[in-house]
């Protein structure tokens, strides 16, 4: 059975991209077959591994090829020399998917019918990046997770993407019968030095509970990473961060 795990905030700047990209790594690390989609037009996740950002997305949603659907999806799929983990990138044409989706009125399961379709019989895990506001595209990818896990900054300006996000949720499931979940809030670029970022993490935790991650702490390795084309488990695996993220990944695995 595969699950898909989508990585969604309404905002920009908050770690997603890399929540993303270094969680699927360490899913993979430990053995599940782990498919990172890019739904995002700026195809940052291919550049992180210094890949060239590709049209998959859009090929999986169009899927307007006029041959074998399938083996075109899967031609679409890309390599990234790590075991057990591939990804099928965005590029700028995802922005002409989702015009497409809107225009002819796509469904709401458009995108988990697809990725039924094309991507679940092979993987553990499909790891979803969404872009900070991709219209209604966003809402379709929501729909598809079974989890999301929402980064967000310990910091005033953060909470606005939280709460928004939040909200899209309550209302799929409220309107439209969603049966996914919120699987946690994982705070980022926490200093723990600034006042400020306490009590937000404090305020986050009184409002909603267990469903605060283990945070992750701002880390220069971090940013680091993709000038190298790693992820901080190649790049720094025994630093602080290396260390949170395998945390997640541990939380994840034994859900």
């Amino acid at each position: 059975m595969t699950t898909i795990l989508t990585i969604a905030n309404q905002k920009g700047g908050v770690g997603k991209t890399t929540t993303a990209l270094t969680l699927a790594h360490g899913l993979a690390r430990r053995g599940k077959r782990t498919l990172l989609l890019d739904f995002d037009p700026q195809g940052q996740t291919a550049r992180a591994l210094h890949l060239s950002p590709s049209a998959g997305i859009y090929a999986l949603l169009t899927m307007d090829t006029g041959f074998n659907e399938t083996a075109y999806i899967q031609n679409k799929i890309m390599e990234t020399r790590r075991e057990n983990l591939w990804l099928l990138s965005g590029n700028k044409q995802t922005a002409d998917a989702q015009a497409m989706i809107n225009s002819q009125g796509k469904p709401i399961s458009w995108v988990q019918e697809t990725l039924e379709r094309f991507c679940t019989s092979q993987y553990h895990y499909l790891v979803l990046d969404t872009a900070p506001s991709l219209g209604g595209i966003q809402e379709h990818v929501l729909w598809a997770s079974d989890m999301v896990i929402v980064p967000t900054p310990a910091e005033a300006l953060g909470s606005d993407g939280l709460r928004q996000v939040l909200d899209t949720m309550k209302r799929l499931s409220a309107e439209k019968g969603w049966k996914g979940g919120l699987f946690g809030v994982l705070p980022t670029f926490l200093m723990e030095q600034v006042k400020e970022h306490r009590i937000n993490l404090d305020a986050m935790r009184v409002n909603l509970g267990e469903l605060i991650l283990p945070p992750i702490h701002r880390a220069v390795v971090l940013a680091e990473c993709p000038a190298f084309g790693k992820t901080i488990f190649e790049h720094a695996p025994d630093s602080r961060a290396a260390e949170e993220y395998a945390r997640l990944v541990d939380i994840v695995l034994k859900a």
